[in-house]
């Protein structure tokens, strides 16, 4: 997996390792109240997992190009998370997007850039999944990631009834979209110079 690093962002997206147990479980652990309200969960309540099973299970899943993992990474110190899943290839080419920020961080445009930065790897990169299309589900009342999504351009597709388990119930989620063919000189790139349209005519 690559560390993703773009001329201008003060974040670096790198892979999670066994070695970051401890700063990861403070930082997110810290910010447990914060990300209660949209934290997805498993509606056959399975069995939890050690950290470093957890990671196993995230090299298993890059291995097979089912999935990637990133640390948000902001002066050496973990400052978020942002995933690639369910990822489809053939005929599809797509993947699911999920992120957050450490409360501490939020407001700094972070989170955008790690989209942003996740997309044009995962979409235009010689080095990454080649995919054509990423999907970003989002509850309708969490306002700081819907303006995530608009910064970044993402394409508004409609709404998905009981789409994610979250917090014990089915719950409806907005959707968006960025492609391959709106990356124009990078998604990164664009919202760096402040524009953030879709480049379609």
């Amino acid at each position: 997996m690559p560390r993703l690093t773009h001329a201008g962002c003060p974040i670096v997206l790198r892979p999670l390792t066994m070695d970051d147990e401890d700063a990861w479980d403070e930082v997110r652990w810290r910010n447990n109240a914060w990300l209660a309200p949209w934290e997805s969960g498993d509606p056959m309540h399975g069995g939890s997992i050690t950290f470093n099973q957890w990671i196993q299970r995230q090299r298993r899943n890059e291995q097979h190009g089912i999935g990637a993992l990133f640390a948000i990474e902001y002066q050496m110190r973990i400052v978020g998370q942002i995933s690639l899943g369910a990822i489809s290839y053939g005929s599809m080419r797509t993947g699911v997007v999920g992120y957050w920020v450490d409360q501490r961080y939020a407001g700094h445009g972070f989170a955008p850039m790690a989209l942003a930065m996740l997309a044009d790897w995962a979409l235009t990169d010689p080095f990454g999944p080649a995919l054509h299309r990423l999907e970003i589900a989002i509850l309708p009342d969490n306002a700081r990631s819907l303006a995530v999504v608009r910064k970044v351009g993402a394409h508004h597709e409609g709404l998905r009834e009981r789409y994610i388990y979250v917090n014990g119930q089915w719950r409806d989620h907005v959707t968006f979209a960025m492609l391959a063919e709106d990356a124009g000189q990078g998604f990164t790139e664009r919202l760096l110079h402040g524009s953030s349209g879709s480049t379609r005519p």
